[in-house]
């Protein structure tokens, strides 16, 4: 046997590695980026900001400073408190590594539940922690199959129920009432994460019922707000669940630069709350003007982007390719995504592009 195979899960080995596409002068409209720069004056500050930070030195492990500026601006409850994560991705890893029991047997080893499709990195990192992942399928509208999920939960008593609020790649905004019941379906058996990572778009958000729901975590990064280059991810939930996820933290995980600029920009949150103001009407410009197209399905989205079925997806996406505009192919993700694309809400400019190009897609 080779190196490779000695010392390498086999799982891991059939695994591809995520992609990301080489988007070098294309539209990039295929990752939910927000894509407005902070204005000049405020950039300008930031360096300043930034250029005094010392790079010499570890950060200190607690992030007082910037927690404090994330309950108090970020709609965290009275009373409860946070932990952070070198973006949201590392979080969901540290769930799943705090909930794979290795002391059970495997016959009972605990299971990971979510609507499919869904963030894909909920499965992943269930499988990387030894977690068994069930997927409960949405209904062809992608909304929530109540029945279904509270069946799986009953049969499966999964450690970790995943619940992105709105949901990715589909942009649906689940019912808030289905919501709850499953969250009192699981009890004190699991958690359920509500992963509300576009929730600026949504203005929605499960954040002030933490005090109704102890197994309640409440995920959040501020990638979609417009800080995706500074990887930062938090989450809320109880003080005792906390303390026990805070010890799967690595004590240096988020960096001096980072925690300068989180600091910076939410001192100037009114700013990001006017790009967020303004996609949210882009979106419904955009939609308005994809559904008048012969053909074309957009379905209801929360989010910063939308889901379109199309005739022969794989053609259209290759079409706007050559237009040099790149969206996201998801029609393979899952059978009911089949001929969808997601298209990120850019600017005004890169929005008219996306629709000239994608009219000429579909005619050609």
């Amino acid at each position: 046997m080779s190196l490779i195979e000695n010392i390498i899960r086999p799982d891991v080995r059939a695994l591809a590695a995520y992609h990301v596409p080489d988007a070098a002068g294309l539209v990039k409209l295929d990752a939910m980026e927000n894509p407005y720069l902070l204005p000049p004056e405020l950039r300008a500050e930031l360096g300043q900001r930034l250029a005094e930070v010392a790079l010499n030195r570890y950060p200190v492990p607690s992030y007082a400073e910037l927690k404090a500026k994330i309950r108090s601006r970020l709609g965290v409850p009275a009373g409860f408190d946070v932990v952070l994560g070198n973006g949201s991705d590392e979080l969901i890893a540290m769930l799943s590594l705090a909930c794979a029991r290795h002391d059970l047997p495997p016959q009972q080893r605990p299971k990971v539940l979510a609507p499919v499709p869904s963030f894909v990195m909920y499965q992943m990192s269930a499988q990387f922690a030894g977690l068994d992942f069930v997927g409960v399928p949405l209904r062809a509208d992608f909304t929530l199959d109540r029945a279904a999920m509270l069946a799986a939960i009953a049969a499966q008593r999964p450690v970790i129920t995943w619940l992105a609020y709105p949901n990715n790649p589909t942009g649906t905004l689940f019912d808030a009432d289905d919501m709850a019941a499953i969250l009192r379906a699981v009890g004190e058996t699991g958690i359920v994460v509500v992963d509300e990572a576009y929730q600026p778009f949504a203005q929605a958000s499960f954040m002030p019922r933490l005090a109704e729901f102890d197994n309640l975590v409440v995920l959040r990064t501020v990638s979609k707000l417009g800080l995706a280059g500074i990887r930062l991810g938090y989450m809320a939930a109880s003080a005792a669940l906390l303390a026990q996820f805070e010890k799967l933290r690595p004590p240096y995980n988020i960096n001096v630069l980072t925690e300068a600029a989180a600091a910076f920009v939410l001192e100037h949150g009114a700013v990001l709350e006017q790009q967020a103001a303004a996609l949210r009407a882009a979106r419904a410009q955009m939609a308005a003007a994809l559904a008048a197209l012969p053909g074309i399905q957009v379905f209801p989205s929360a989010a910063n982007f939308l889901l379109l079925r199309v005739p022969q997806a794989d053609a259209v996406f290759a079409g706007l390719l050559a237009h040099k505009v790149l969206v996201k192919n998801v029609g393979k993700m899952h059978p009911l995504l089949e001929n969808c694309l997601r298209v990120t809400v850019g600017t005004a400019q890169e929005n008219a592009l996306f629709l000239d190009a994608f009219a000429a897609s579909l005619s050609s």
